[in-house]
């Protein structure tokens, strides 16, 4: 299989000494062109992988900010084909960031897994977050995946034992998502000394890069995870930001856009200077 874009982005980012940083909306939050501008800004602001939610009417394992992003774009007539037209469209300017999405696998079992990773794969998707579907069930979606050379990364957590972890170090793809706090998202930070313990453990199981996610709020809290792991992640902070340009009927108000982007490229400063 020739080298992904995510793969690619991580060995560029190693012999540059620093973490990534990965950003998190949903498509379609809170309405499509706006979605589209923040994505197409993103890049730019200073993410270096792109994650993007893919809306669904029950995400259990969100946390209030992210489930009000999803009932937002789905209030604005986001599907998962658009959600596939929308990274499409992102492709045509930028063909070299890594895109990863994010959802729950009801849509897709829906859609149909072969007729998803081919449409995926001719958008430009580069990879899967499929938080409902664990290793054990990695024959519903992780192995085609795979197959169609398109990475598969899965959520590993706090509490986790040896045992579990070599299981996902042998079976992930791209990178592992380690989920700093146990509970939904947006509620809480861990701190970087547990973090770094934790790291070091999923390292002893595999090879492939660890991604901290979950209580990144501040360009501060960005540059100590990215210190003691290979990525940083930023979603809720990123949609509540959303959530805050939005006027009383839900709409977004002229500045949304230019503010999003400011904070991103604020977080993007925290992990470059992480290990500069």
């Amino acid at each position: 299989m020739s080298q992904t874009r995510i793969a690619k982005r991580f060995e560029i980012l190693k012999a540059e000494g620093r973490s990534a940083f990965v950003t998190f909306v949903t498509a379609g939050d809170p309405d499509l062109e706006t979605s589209k501008k923040l994505l197409s800004g993103m890049a730019k602001a200073g993410a270096d992988i792109l994650e993007i939610g893919m809306p669904f009417s029950d995400p259990m394992a969100d946390g209030p900010a992210i489930q009000l992003g999803s009932q937002r774009a789905l209030a604005a007539g986001m599907t998962l084909k658009g959600v596939l037209s929308l990274v499409s469209d992102l492709r045509q300017s930028d063909d070299e960031t890594p895109i990863v999405l994010m959802g729950y696998y009801n849509p897709i079992y829906s859609y149909g897994v072969d007729k998803f990773l081919n449409d995926a794969k001719a958008a430009g998707v580069d990879g899967f977050i499929v938080v409902d579907l664990p290793p054990e069930e990695e024959r519903e979606f992780a192995i085609p995946a795979k197959e169609a050379g398109l990475d598969f990364i899965y959520l590993t957590t706090p509490t986790a034992d040896d045992e579990r972890l070599e299981k996902i170090g042998r079976r992930a793809s791209g990178f592992i998502y380690y989920v700093s706090i146990t509970g939904v998202t947006g509620t809480a930070s861990a701190t970087s000394s547990d973090v770094a313990a934790a790291v070091k453990r999923i390292k002893n199981t595999s090879d492939l890069p660890v991604a901290i996610g979950f209580g990144i709020n501040t360009p501060a809290q960005a540059q100590e995870m990215a210190s003691v792991s290979d990525a940083a992640v930023v979603g809720s902070a990123i949609v509540k930001k959303i959530a805050g340009n939005l006027d009383e009927n839900g709409k977004a108000k002229a500045g949304l856009v230019d503010d999003v982007l400011s904070y991103v490229s604020e977080l993007a400063g925290g992990v470059k200077a992480a290990k500069a």
